[in-house]
């Protein structure tokens, strides 16, 4: 697995953005690049490159499943993995997301104190598969 250095965080609430802020850089030590849509985090992904982005599933304009697919169609940004947030976690919406090519889902509200490690972990077990 690659180390994360950078991080991009893509939701459309800013209280989220604003605490997700602090915790991956407080806590988890990296560089982050805040997103409010979909459609800026297309525009924005392929020259920052980050290693990884957390995106909110339901924004409006572009969702994240929508704003996946961009993602994936780009050369520059198709291996950047995607880890989404939704306050729906049910076993469907997980499975649906994961079958988009999500690297796996955090339930919102997060913890911010865990949200890192969990982040961590998901790359770390996707990628053994």
């Amino acid at each position: 697995m690659t180390p994360i250095r950078k991080v991009m965080l893509v939701d459309d609430e800013p209280d989220i953005r604003k605490l997700g802020e602090v915790s991956l850089r407080s806590v988890g030590k990296w560089q982050v690049v805040l997103c409010a849509s979909g459609a800026e985090a297309l525009s924005s992904a392929p020259t920052e490159l980050p290693d990884l982005i957390l995106m909110d599933v339901m924004m409006p304009g572009l969702d994240g499943p929508a704003t996946l697919s961009g993602l994936r169609a780009n050369p520059a940004t198709r291996a950047i993995p995607v880890v989404f947030m939704t306050a729906t976690c049910d076993a469907a919406t997980v499975s649906s997301l994961v079958a988009r090519g999500a690297r796996g889902v955090i339930g919102k509200p997060f913890a911010p104190m865990t949200l890192p490690s969990r982040l961590v972990e998901l790359l770390a077990s996707t990628s053994e598969s």
